[in-house]
Formats: structure tokens, C-alpha cells, sequence
């Protein structure tokens, strides 16, 4: 057995990370005894199954309890009632509350129970003495069926129903596969009547999630996108400001893997922090260098492109310089109790600053030289119309 301790950020980045996932076969229904056959005949279906692996079904944690089974034959016979018997035996076994004590204004339960040495013997139990109505005593093995038998210590219970869970990992192959295949088989087995088998498991809610997802991080990268180009007015510069805007992010990157702070839920804050701050810090440069462009009514240049990024260089360096105070403290006071998502957050943000501001100071002006492209007011030249001097006219008096 060894110890390891993880924060729940750590554990949830781990398991979106892992290469596995889990399929679970839940089986319902409400005796115990015919939930474990029915889950192990599906565990042996999902053992064929191509891309399961480690199948097997969750054991229920049991503990040895004594049973007493009230015999209702023997018991009418000697004419004592099932209920005095169940009765008898619980006072024995698990205490009867039969009363209160009231002591400087405190309430205490009055409750009768067994000795421990006589409630933890089976021959004990066996022997409890149980008044007859019509007098004497009988022995409770002479009415029930007193035992040692392993119960469940806990229950569980899902849609009100009791459960037995089989596990297999999925791996090499896609859940949606994986879960259609086993439908398939499931399909030929018969369940009793309120039996039934249900398959859950992470991997389908993944894959549901990556989609969504998926959906979600295209409709933000088109917006980004359209955004840049209306900024800039031309598809060429938007298209390379673009590709070029994920290099912003190497800092942090390299910041994250020196200190082993990456693939934690602050780190991809903090990237997605850098891109934002890039993307920012790009639209401003690009905006003012089309802006000096219309200006001097001529396309990109060296001249140009020297003369916008020196013009935002104060504004680009103080952003960079203020987020940078605002998470160095998080940085210099360590690994502190409360901080495991702000610390790798303020890391890897440090180290995508710098690499932000590098690209937008110098790679963004390079593609903007190299772009090649003007915007469309640049390229048509305003033509004013020259109003024609008017004739004389010669009014003649009426």
C-alpha cells in the first residue's frame, strides 16, 4: 500500500489526461443475490469485447451479522406470536429504548440490551428465554432459525433501486464504438421482471463534452478571427496575425515545464489569459499601423511598421509590466494552502508576458511588412467632384 495525496484540480486534470476511460454496467433490481449472477453473466459478455479491458464486478463490502429467522410453524405451535419473538430478539441484540432519565436538565435514553458477552455468542442468542402466554419459557432456537450471515454493510441505492456495478476500462478504441457493442450483446440477455441493465460510465459523458466543447473552441477561434480581419481590413494580415497568435503562449509554456507547474487547471487559466492579452495587445498594434498607413496614403512599410511599434511600445510594455506585479506576490509566496490554481496560474503567466510582448513588438510588425496588403480606403483615392461655372442667363422683364 502507498500514500499519495492530490488536490482535486490536480486529480480532474489527471483523469481529462488519461489515456483510459471507464465504461460502467450498472445492474438494477432488489435482491442482492440474483444482482450478482446477472452481473457477472454481463461481466463474461464484455470480456469479448474489443477495446474493454479489466472487467469485473464491483464486490459489495459485507461483515458476518446474526440472522434470526422466525420459524412461523414452531412458533404457532407453542402459540407465540412471529412479533414477540423479532421482538425478544432485537431487545437482545440491538437495545430497546424503554424510557428517559431526566438529571440536572439533561434528558438520558433509558434503553435495555443484551450483555456484550451474551449478544456476541450465537449459543447465547440460541438460548434467550421467551414467555409463553399461556406460562413457561421457550428458547429462541426453539422458534427461529438463529445464524451467522454475511449482509452488506451499506446499501446503495439509485432511482430507488438497489444496484451492482461492472467496470471495464476503454482503451485503443472510441466509447461510442465500445458502448454499441456491448447494447448488441446486452440485447440477448432476459431480466426478471424490474431488472434491468444500464450503461454509464465517464466515457460517454466525455465524449459528449469533447464535442461540445470542440463546437465551442471553433465558434471562438472564427470569432477571433473575423475580429481580426475587421480590425485590420485584410484577410492576408488577419490570417497570419492569426497562425501567429498561438506563439504567444511559449513562455508560458516554458515557464509551466521548469516548474512542473503545466498540466495543472491554473496553467491553462493562465494560457488562456496570455492569448487573451496577445490577442489585445495585436489588435491595438494592427489598428494603429492600418491608421498610419490611410495616413500617409501608401501600403506597408519598414518605416511604417518601426514608427507604430515604437508609437505603442509605452502602452504594450505597461500592460505587461502591471499584470506582472499584480501576479508576482502569488509567485514569490510559494506553494501555499489556498493557492494551488492562482500559484501555476501567475507562472505560467509571467512567462507568456514575456513571450506576448515579444511577438507583438517584433514578430507582428515583420507580418505586417510582409503582408503586402492595404485596406481598401487606402487603395482607391478620394475623387472630388469640381462643380462647372454656370452660364449666364438673360431674365426678360415681363
Amino acid at each position: 500500500m502507498t500514500p499519495d495525496l492530490q488536490t482535486y484540480a490536480t486529480t480532474r486534470i489527471g483523469e481529462v489526461l488519461s489515456d483510459t476511460d471507464d465504461i460502467v454496467v450498472r445492474v438494477y433490481g432488489s435482491d442482492l443475490e440474483l444482482l450478482d449472477d446477472k452481473a457477472e453473466e454481463l461481466a463474461g459478455l464484455m470480456d469479448g469485447v474489443e477495446g474493454l479491458t479489466d472487467t469485473r464486478v464491483i464486490p459489495l463490502a459485507v461483515e458476518p451479522t446474526i440472522e434470526v429467522e422466525v420459524d412461523l410453524d414452531a412458533a404457532g405451535r407453542l402459540g407465540i406470536k412471529p412479533g414477540d419473538v423479532r421482538r425478544a430478539a432485537a431487545t437482545l441484540l440491538s437495545g430497546i429504548e424503554v424510557g428517559s432519565l431526566f438529571q440536572d436538565q439533561k434528558v438520558f435514553e433509558v434503553v435495555v440490551w443484551g450483555a456484550p458477552e451474551l449478544r456476541t455468542d450465537l449459543t447465547s442468542v440460541e438460548g434467550l428465554l421467551i414467555d409463553r402466554p399461556d406460562g413457561g419459557h421457550v428458547s429462541l432456537g426453539q422458534v427461529a432459525d438463529v445464524r451467522i450471515a454475511p449482509t452488506p454493510t451499506v446499501i446503495s441505492r439509485d432511482a430507488v433501486a438497489r444496484f451492482v456495478d461492472v467496470t471495464a476500462s476503454v482503451s485503443g478504441r472510441d466509447a461510442t464504438s465500445v458502448v454499441h457493442d456491448l447494447e448488441q450483446r446486452f440485447a440477448a440477455v432476459s431480466f426478471p421482471l424490474e431488472y434491468r441493465a444500464e450503461i454509464l460510465g465517464g466515457a460517454l459523458a466525455r465524449d459528449a463534452d469533447a464535442l461540445r466543447l470542440l463546437g465551442i473552441v471553433a465558434a471562438v477561434l472564427v470569432g477571433i478571427f473575423l475580429l481580426f480581419q475587421a480590425a485590420v481590413d485584410s484577410w492576408r494580415l488577419a490570417t497570419l496575425a492569426f497562425v501567429a497568435l498561438p506563439t504567444a503562449t511559449l513562455g508560458g509554456i516554458a515557464a509551466g515545464l521548469l516548474t512542473g507547474q503545466l498540466v495543472t487547471l491554473g496553467a491553462l487559466v493562465g494560457l488562456l489569459a496570455v492569448l487573451g492579452i496577445s490577442a489585445r495587445n495585436q489588435l491595438v498594434l494592427l489598428t494603429h499601423l492600418r491608421a498610419l498607413e490611410r495616413i500617409e496614403g501608401r501600403g506597408p512599410s519598414a518605416e511604417i511598421a518601426l514608427r507604430g511599434a515604437r508609437d505603442r511600445l509605452a502602452p504594450i510594455l505597461m500592460t505587461a509590466l502591471v499584470t506582472a506585479l499584480g501576479m508576482a506576490p502569488f509567485v514569490v509566496l510559494g506553494d501555499l494552502p489556498g493557492l494551488e490554481i492562482v500559484r501555476p496560474m501567475a507562472i505560467v503567466i509571467l512567462g507568456g508576458l514575456v513571450s506576448a510582448t515579444l511577438l507583438t513588438l517584433l514578430i507582428v510588425p515583420i507580418l505586417y511588412v510582409g503582408s503586402g496588403s492595404r485596406s481598401e480606403s487606402s487603395r482607391v483615392p478620394f475623387e472630388i467632384e469640381t462643380p462647372q461655372p454656370m452660364e449666364p442667363q438673360t431674365v426678360g422683364a415681363g
